[in-house]
């Protein structure tokens, strides 16, 4: 698909400054807040977007504007928020949009509580570490309301909206909204149960609680203002519109990208536009779609469309678009190692599969990523992560089998040299080999 001639989330690669308050309304800021609730109804808005196919973007492409029609027609207050903790590994987009065009996301915002109805409160749930955003974002609020865009009857139509910041103290699990709801109620940032605590039905203080992510939002203002054929004029079909692409890894040009839905892996990774090819000339040997908890794809599936019904076909997920790229000199071992590592760390220990089976997956392939691995090895992670995918409380868990699951399927002679402690290369080289005496028994 051709590169686009104007973004639509990442507009600040198009108008200089659009951060600052008087740029963003000079540039058509603000209108479809206004557009959305002098002349439109909720029912109306919720029409458009679903019309638009907005999916979510941050993992599951649920369709935006069907999720928003899920509160129960008689439970109040409702609330909504913005989830930008932007915990998995490979992504970044986020940073983008928040330092660079916080008022869309804030206009979205606006718009999206005006939809859902009976809202007028709002969070932005963004990582304690992420200072640098929560400070823009509370810039550009306070701006917001002092000229009158947010508070008390906005526009004299007698909408009220407040939105505030919420710093969370940093785990990859308030990324999944349940546990964001529990660490915005001041809680252990841990699951709830699904069911009864479905969010939309009861959420934050047991209300009805719509949860988005920034790039879902920071596209609403510019589908209410220009329309759901407008949009649709990006994208395929049933994944309409654009998606902001993490790449990095052996890419020449690693960065955020973004790309009509339905853009091929090959142009994303090969184009002078986008990432430039792999460094030295490589060839691609692992390619993580949809950041570290999607299943790996291979050099022979450059040709997939980055859609979300194409990358499912193609046995993963688009999921966040955290597109990581690793050459055919990486080793398969080492590598789902250092994710498997990751998630360990990050488990909250709420349930027992995750707790001990990430704790067993990392200490198990620690020791053969050194090249020191023992015969029952491959059947035991097999046995692990078998035990571990469908008992876990939330995602998780589930997150933590894929590595080991895709590096065992598509890389099982690197397991066997690993037992036998053979060099090779990609094909079987245990690469970035850790000195036995670290290695954990």
């Amino acid at each position: 698909m051709p590169p686009l001639s104007e973004h639509i989330v990442l507009r600040n690669r198009d108008i200089e400054n659009i951060a600052n308050f008087d740029t963003y309304l000079k540039h058509g800021g603000y209108e479809a807040l206004r557009l959305a609730v002098k002349e439109k109804t909720p029912a109306d808005i919720i029409q458009i977007v679903k019309d638009a196919g907005l999916r979510g973007r941050g993992g599951a492409g649920f369709p935006t504007g069907v999720k928003w029609g899920f509160p129960p027609k008689d439970a109040f207050p409702r609330y909504l928020a913005c989830n930008a903790d932007e915990s998995e590994p490979g992504t970044f987009n986020n940073h983008e949009m928040i330092d660079k065009n916080p008022h869309q996301l804030i206009e979205g915002m606006a718009i999206a509580a005006y939809a859902i109805g009976g809202c007028d409160t709002a969070y932005i749930y963004i990582r304690g570490e992420f200072a640098h955003g929560a400070r823009v974002l509370e810039r550009a609020i306070n701006s917001a309301y002092a000229k009158g865009f947010l508070g008390k009857n906005i526009f004299g139509s007698g909408f009220n909206i407040d939105i505030t910041v919420h710093r969370g103290a940093g785990a990859y699990i308030c990324g999944e909204e349940t546990a964001l709801i529990e660490s915005l109620e001041g809680k252990i940032g841990q699951p709830r149960a699904k069911p009864p605590f479905f969010p939309a039905a009861i959420g934050l203080y047991m209300k009805p609680t719509i949860v988005n992510n920034v790039e879902t939002l920071i596209n609403v203002p510019l589908i209410v203002a220009k329309g759901a054929a407008w949009y649709r004029t990006f994208g395929t079909e049933k994944s309409p519109g654009t998606k902001v692409c993490s790449l990095s890894g052996h890419v020449n040009r690693p960065g955020n990208y973004e790309v009509q839905l339905g853009t091929p892996l090959r142009e994303l990774i090969y184009s002078d536009e986008y990432g430039g090819g792999i460094r030295g000339g490589l060839q691609p040997k692992i390619i993580v779609p949809g950041g570290a908890s999607a299943p790996w794809l291979t050099a022979d599936q450059l040709d997939v469309t980055l859609d979300y019904e194409a990358v499912a076909a193609a046995g993963s997920m688009l999921g966040t678009a955290g597109i990581i790229v690793l050459d055919e000199n990486t080793s398969a071992v080492t590598t789902a190692y250092k994710m498997d590592e990751f998630f360990k760390h990050e488990s909250c220990g709420k349930c027992t599969p995750c707790r001990e089976g990430t704790t067993w997956l990392t200490s198990v392939l620690h020791r053969m990523a050194a090249g020191h691995g023992r015969a029952e090895d491959i059947p035991n992670l097999h046995d692990i992560y078998n035990q571990m995918a469908g008992n876990c409380f939330c995602l998780l868990g589930e997150s933590a089998v894929m590595p080991i699951k895709s590096a065992l399927r598509l890389y099982p002679q690197e397991f066997e040299a690993a037992i036998a402690a053979l060099p090779s290369n990609g094909n079987g080289k245990i690469a970035n080999a850790i000195p036995l005496a670290q290695v954990r028994r």
